[in-house]
């Protein structure tokens, strides 16, 4: 069925409200103006206190405060904080960063069991007999240092699931924080419909069942949104989430395929590069597979008696990455362009490096993000295998429906968050281990100790559900994104063939127009959908006053995050990179920088909304040169 055009409602979502909109689990906010965005950073009551939610690593969900206010009143002091854990090896590992970052600071750790007792709220029917105990790791330091520990939680992305911290409560008889009894969340914006769909009936923010569908009458009201999800939107029952974690797994390892057929059996990923579901591992989002990447290739090198070796950061990054490999292990060295420039420079410096202690890794994105610049994956290749270091390539803005970076890797990182779940409701992230890697036989070793199964079941379910027609929404939006691009191209600096004078728009940053040779060498063929350049682009323009024009007139929904199934903008360098803007733009990140999700929409109001923003911005560029000069 056709995603839904744009509506009026579509662009309305309040400040501070979730994205989509009420949805319990959202995983992006609704910063609606350029302004909103600058107040959100520093910290202004206007949008802090309208916060609802935020993206998970760094807005706590309010059900996890709620739940932490309760441990915290249970087994803190009157001078501590605490963060929350799902496993003892993750709090462990919270506590030896807290200790590294400030020797003084004093931590401790204590596991709370909460079960099912007589004042335990419902919990969803089929949901009963899947989880009977929830088993926390409480971290408790001095409140001082919350905001080390926060860093922790951002950077690792190994923080308690906010269904999960939903789970206890009702196990401990509260409520979720923020919840109104009476409103169930509404479905992803502009998801197609099923044949079986409750879209009907939640459409307009009721909150009794439509016509023809109906709850049964013992179903508590605080789970009528649980109960119309799992019914009309076709979750496996959360007692078989060990099941819908192996069909995740099978279908990331069919996505390598270099067809449209999923693995299904364990014989088509033989075929193919002798990836199964055996080399494919789960965890609680894609920064925690990035995190967890650089922790096995770092035990892969010190298991054998070797020293660690620096990390390599190669290409512009998402901002967490390069946090993670400058504060973790031996440090990094960062390429911040990715050019073939710095290739140079790094097979310089990989001939006169310390040789008791080489390099340890070296993570890229294909392509980068926000700048869609792809690196010469063959030639980072050559210089791994002659020098011996690992490769780590994160394919979330490719993904592995437009490109194949495999033959490249000796692991692959993406986050599931993204493209492959589509309805920003549920967090993800999938390591791949290249079993053809020459790496392969280490990296599996220290996976092995390493690896545990953090990943919350019943998030595994919504995930398995979401991505089941994740090919279909690729091509949707693989197709979307070229017209725009396309477009915006024509009514920029890029285009030649038009006069410059008036124009807002500088450059698109977008894979068919950056570094488009070093992508098309990834790019399977044939291409799902025009071009198979993704859904992501970003946009340059020639004054910051035609960067807030072209944002703030944007109908479409404007947050954090990326790969949802509606169109979503941000402006990245404003929520990324605010506090190191001039550092950003020496990368060539600039500070009116628009990115954009682009989504399912039908292509008539993707283009109306474009043109719209398009002559906001050139407005804009008008009116500061009709201006008089100081």
């Amino acid at each position: 069925m056709a995603a839904k055009s744009l509506s009026p409602p579509y662009s309305q979502i309040p400040l501070g409200s979730s994205v989509p909109a009420l949805t319990s689990h959202a995983i992006s906010v609704s910063l609606p103006l350029w302004e909103d965005n600058i107040a959100y950073e520093e910290g202004h009551k206007r949008v802090v206190e309208k916060m609802e939610t935020g993206y998970p690593r760094f807005f706590i969900h309010r059900s996890i405060q709620k739940l932490a206010a309760l441990c915290l009143a249970k087994f803190g002091q009157t001078d501590e904080s605490c963060m929350l854990f799902p496993s003892p090896r993750i709090a462990a590992e919270a506590r030896d960063f807290l200790a590294a970052q400030t020797p003084s600071i004093s931590s401790r750790t204590v596991e709370f069991v909460i079960c099912p007792g007589a004042n335990s709220l419902p919990t969803a029917r089929t949901s009963v007999t899947a989880i009977d105990c929830i088993e926390l790791q409480i971290l408790l330091f001095n409140k001082d240092n919350f905001p080390s520990a926060k860093q922790f939680w951002q950077h690792s992305g190994d923080g308690i699931s906010s269904r999960m911290a939903e789970r206890a409560l009702a196990f401990l008889g509260e409520a979720p924080a923020g919840m109104n009894n009476a409103t169930p969340a509404r479905p992803a914006l502009c998801r197609p419909a099923g044949p079986s769909s409750a879209a009907a009936a939640i459409s307009s923010g009721s909150s009794t069942p439509g016509p023809g569908i109906s709850a049964p009458e013992d179903l508590a009201s605080t789970d009528l949104s649980t109960y119309l999800e799992e019914r009309y939107g076709r979750n496996l029952p959360l007692f078989n989430a060990p099941l819908a974690k192996q069909a995740l797994k099978r279908r990331i390892a069919g996505g390598l395929l270099p067809s449209d057929e999923e693995f299904v059996d364990g014989k088509a990923g033989d075929i193919a590069r002798g990836i199964t579901e055996d080399n494919v591992y789960l965890y609680p989002g894609g920064m925690s597979a990035i995190w967890h990447a650089h922790k096995v290739a770092r035990l892969s090198r010190t298991l054998h008696g070797g020293k660690e070796g620096i990390s390599v950061c190669f290409g512009f990054p998402y901002t967490d990455t390069l946090k993670i490999l400058n504060k973790w292990g031996e440090g990094c060295t960062f390429y911040g362009n990715g050019t073939n420039a710095e290739l140079d420079e790094f097979e310089a410096y990989l001939e006169t490096q310390d040789k008791s202690a080489p390099v340890l890794a070296l993570f890229c994105e294909f392509p980068s993000n926000p700048l869609l610049r792809c690196s010469d994956l063959a030639r980072l290749r050559k210089l791994a295998d002659k020098h011996g270091f690992v490769i780590v390539i994160d394919e979330t803005i490719g993904n592995f429906i437009n490109v194949d970076v495999t033959p490249y890797a000796d692991i692959l990182v993406s986050s599931l968050t993204k493209i492959f779940s589509g309805d920003s409701n549920v967090m993800g992230g999938s390591l791949i281990l290249n079993p053809n890697g020459p790496k392969y036989t280490e990296l599996k070793a220290a996976i092995t100790v390493d690896y545990e199964d953090i990943y919350y079941p019943e998030d595994a379910v919504y995930m398995e559900r979401n991505s089941r027609d994740y090919r279909g929404r690729i091509k949707r939006v693989n197709d979307n994104a070229f017209d725009v691009t396309e477009y915006l191209h024509s009514r920029s600096l890029m285009d030649e063939s038009s006069p410059a004078e008036g124009k807002a728009i500088k450059r698109i940053y977008y894979p068919r127009y950056e570094t488009p040779d070093l992508y098309a060498a990834c790019q399977r063929q044939p291409t799902t959908g025009k071009g198979g350049f993704g859904g992501l682009f970003s946009v340059t323009f020639t004054s910051m006053a035609a960067s807030v024009a072209f944002y703030d007139t944007l109908s479409c929904a404007k947050g954090p995050s990326l790969g949802t199934s509606f169109t979503l903008a941000s402006p990245y360098a404003i929520l990324a990179h605010y506090y190191e803007l001039d550092w950003a733009a020496g990368y060539g990140v600039e500070a009116g920088l628009v990115r954009i999700s682009v989504g399912q929409e039908e292509a008539p109001a993707l283009k109306a909304m474009f043109e719209a923003s398009v002559k906001a911005a050139e407005a804009a560029v008008a009116k500061e040169a009709a201006e008089p000069k100081a």
